[in-house]
């Protein structure tokens, strides 16, 4: 009896429990929700009450957990800065999607970004734009970063790890650049 009540059980709370993936994509929803509040709080700031759909729509797909450090995954989703290494951090969500939305970049362009951090940015943008540039002055970052977008699927992203004081004038000129 007690062996099939355990078994009960298992699979009563077995139906509940969520794999990582499932999780990731409930604090995705909630980092969104965070984010709208956020806008909604700054809107005279910002001028606008909501921000444009496509990006909060990269925003709600790019894996943000998957370019932090993995002491960090649990988290990755609070709309908040976290530490990536080398006394720097990846921005906060909100900060990320403010940038993008003010650049505003439509399809065909081709965005350079200075200071690759995580690779998140880069990220975002490359769900909105045709090329995404990238300069990563810390070579570890810049390394992990490229290792990271690449295991991601992001083919739409260059990383180069150097001093971004005077662009990428082999790809120049950009639609848009992020500092």
């Amino acid at each position: 009896m007690f062996h099939l009540i355990r078994i009960l059980l298992l699979l009563l709370f077995s139906s509940v429990v969520l794999t990582a993936e499932e999780d990731y994509a409930l604090k995705r929803e909630n980092m969104i929700r965070a984010i709208e509040a956020d806008v909604a709080a700054t809107s005279t700031y910002l001028d606008k009450n909501t921000l444009d759909p496509r990006v909060m729509q990269a925003m709600n797909t790019v894996p943000r957990h998957a370019l932090v450090p993995s002491s960090y995954r649990s988290k990755a989703y609070l709309n908040r800065p976290l530490p990536i290494g080398y006394g720097q951090t990846i921005s906060q969500p909100y900060i990320v999607a403010i940038m993008t939305d003010l650049l505003n970049p439509p399809p065909e362009h081709k965005v350079l970004e200075v200071g690759t951090g995580s690779g998140y940015q880069a990220a975002i943008f490359s769900r909105l734009v045709q090329q995404v540039y990238t300069i990563e002055i810390i070579e570890e970052l810049g390394m992990r970063a490229t290792k990271d977008l690449a295991e991601l699927g992001y083919d739409n992203i260059q990383v180069r790890i150097s001093d971004g004081y005077y662009g990428w004038e082999q790809h120049a000129p950009f639609d848009g650049i992020v500092v």
